[in-house]
């Protein structure tokens, strides 16, 4: 089998209804797994019997669910895909073509963009210890800092229009083989991506420009829950790679910005 398609499911049936289909009509023939960690995406099983259905008996999350998923995976290939996503013609195909003729290349993804057409920015470079402090803690008073950071990291002289490799690509949709591709368990929803990125340091990762996926970004990651777990996963993430007094430091100063944010969300 040649790609497998692994979906995390939580409270998105409606957005499987289109994700599916356009996942089921691809020429490769992809084996598609939905793992269920809510039961919401029960209809599968009547409704599109060719996709396999993990149930899982407690929230998963992101990082874990697609770890079972993966595990589960028959594919030489293995694609985690957002279920609020619809994968448009030929999409699929890139990509796992472009894998199969670079083998010094350790992943892929494709163009996303929101329903209107607009291109989503996704891409970016591994987060340094400095674009992390100045925009999650006080910091961010500094803009001028800021803004240099942030065009840094989010590869400011490129809008999305034009294959390019980069450092980190995102968990919406990301494409490796198999026997490559493991999250971080540690981390529930954010940050899997960039470590990846550090596990496959030296290694090339693509973007490409030619075909696109729709992607109704952030539609189930909005809620005050979600920003908690960002900044927990962050911190983990942080340990991992800054130590100890990296970890201290950041979780010190960001702080107030949380508390502040908890305070307006209630």
């Amino acid at each position: 089998m040649k790609l497998s398609v692994v979906i995390v499911n939580y409270n998105t049936w409606r957005h499987l209804q289109a994700c599916l289909p356009a996942l089921l009509a691809s020429p490769l023939n992809p084996e598609v797994i939905v793992v269920d960690n809510d039961g919401s995406a029960s209809p599968v099983e009547s409704q599109f019997p060719g996709v396999r259905r993990l149930a899982q008996a407690e929230n998963r999350w992101f990082c874990e669910g697609n770890n079972i998923g993966i595990d589960a995976a028959q594919g030489d290939y293995v694609l985690l895909l957002n279920p609020d996503t619809i994968p448009q013609p030929g999409a699929l195909e890139k990509m796992v073509i472009f894998l199969e003729s670079h083998p010094d290349y350790a992943g892929v993804t494709m163009q996303l963009r929101y329903p209107n057409g607009e291109i989503q920015r996704t891409c970016s470079r591994i987060p340094t210890y400095a674009y992390l402090l100045v925009n999650h803690t006080p910091l961010l008073i500094f803009r001028g800092w800021q803004v240099r950071l942030n065009a840094h990291h989010w590869y400011g002289d490129w809008g999305g229009d034009t294959d390019r490799d980069v450092e980190v690509l995102p968990g919406s949709c990301l494409m490796m083989r198999r026997d490559d591709l493991r999250l971080d368990s540690d981390l529930k929803l954010y940050f899997p991506e960039d470590d990846l990125a550090r596990r496959f340091e030296g290694r090339k990762f693509r973007f490409l420009a030619d075909g696109f996926i729709i992607h109704n970004e952030k539609s189930v990651t909005t809620s005050w829950l979600a920003t908690e777990i960002y900044f927990r996963d962050m911190l983990i993430y942080v340990r991992k790679y800054h130590g100890a007094a990296g970890w201290g430091l950041l979780w010190l100063l960001s702080r107030p910005l949380l508390w502040g944010m908890r305070y307006r969300a209630r």
